[in-house]
């Protein structure tokens, strides 16, 4: 099973579709997939034009007077990218054909070129920056949370409490222009090929009364309105599930439409956030959100769940 395949999935995991993309950004433009993902693109071409024509990292590092290093953070994905360097290093892989170099030069064109998001940087931290270029580029969202309803999720008035709550110190314009990074943030929904979200929520976050009991109602009817959509699955795992195999925290796992990307996974601490990479760490990962897919209530009885909280006083 490779780490970007969904083998196993239970079927309601998986919206149709998802992760079974022609290698065209799933009908989004160049500049539109963000430059995270582009990135990552160009360099997962470069690797295999690289490797086709038989040529080590150390070579070719030699030849753009970089080194291996260099070679390896290009096909990563994690630097931008000179003109001149994915010029040569065609020249050196044997690829002449314009109709061969001009697309993947014009790729490289549309990665280097700012986010959105970079806007708000100010607000953003430089270990998320990366993830708002991935969220943007993304087919399909898995995500556990424990602690808040996940932030694509949120209602305004629940991200503004949430915010205050994290940032106590922030000034008021601080606390706006975060609200509005998030709110924005949620346009990935409104794609022509929307972003596909299926998130397991603790119910220890829906018993939170983050912003008090007028905002959780609000913000439990907006989440009975996003589970309404064709492309978000949301369950809950109550606390009669008992213990799990994502006890250590919230876990983020994206998929997206071109086959040659794996599957990133991202996982938030307090002052910072690590990517695991290793194929086996992928698959350890997306294997947990099967686990508890299968351990939270279903679909349907979620919805039901969430209304018996409504109908509670909450």
């Amino acid at each position: 099973m490779s780490a970007g395949g969904h083998y196993g999935d239970p079927a309601w995991l998986v919206p149709d579709g998802a992760g079974q993309g022609s290698g065209d950004c799933a009908g989004q433009g160049p500049g539109e997939a963000g430059p995270t993902v582009l990135r990552m693109l160009v360099g997962a071409h470069l690797r295999r034009l690289r490797e086709a024509a038989g040529v080590s990292t150390e070579a070719a590092g030699y030849e753009i007077r970089g080194s291996h290093s260099k070679i390896s953070r290009m096909e990563l994905g994690r630097v931008g990218f000179k003109e001149r360097d994915i010029a040569d290093l065609l020249t050196f892989y044997g690829v002449s054909d314009p109709a061969r170099r001009e697309p993947l030069l014009e790729l490289a064109e549309h990665a280097n070129r700012p986010g959105w998001w970079q806007r708000y940087g100010d607000v953003v931290a430089p270990w998320f920056e990366p993830y708002l270029g991935l969220e943007q580029g993304a087919v399909l969202i898995r995500a556990y949370e424990v602690q808040a309803v996940p932030e694509l999720l949120q209602t305004e008035d629940y991200a503004r409490a949430l915010l205050r709550a994290r940032h106590p110190e922030a000034s008021q314009d601080e606390i706006d222009r975060r609200v509005e990074l998030r709110m924005r943030r949620r346009r990935v929904f409104e794609r022509p090929d929307p972003v596909k979200l299926w998130a397991v929520l603790d119910e220890a976050a829906l018993r939170r009364a983050v912003g008090g009991p007028a905002t959780m109602r609000a913000q439990i009817r907006s989440l009975l309105e996003a589970a309404a959509e064709p492309n978000v699955t949301l369950q809950v795992l109550p606390f009669s599930a008992g213990g799990h195999a994502a006890e250590g925290g919230p876990v983020t796992v994206l998929r997206f439409a071109e086959p040659e990307l794996p599957d990133v996974v991202y996982l938030e601490q307090l002052t910072g956030a690590s990517y695991p990479d290793r194929p086996s760490d992928i698959v350890r990962y997306r294997d947990v959100l099967n686990r508890l897919g299968v351990q939270a209530e279903p679909p349907d009885r979620t919805l039901a769940f969430l209304e018996r909280l409504l109908e509670g006083g909450l």
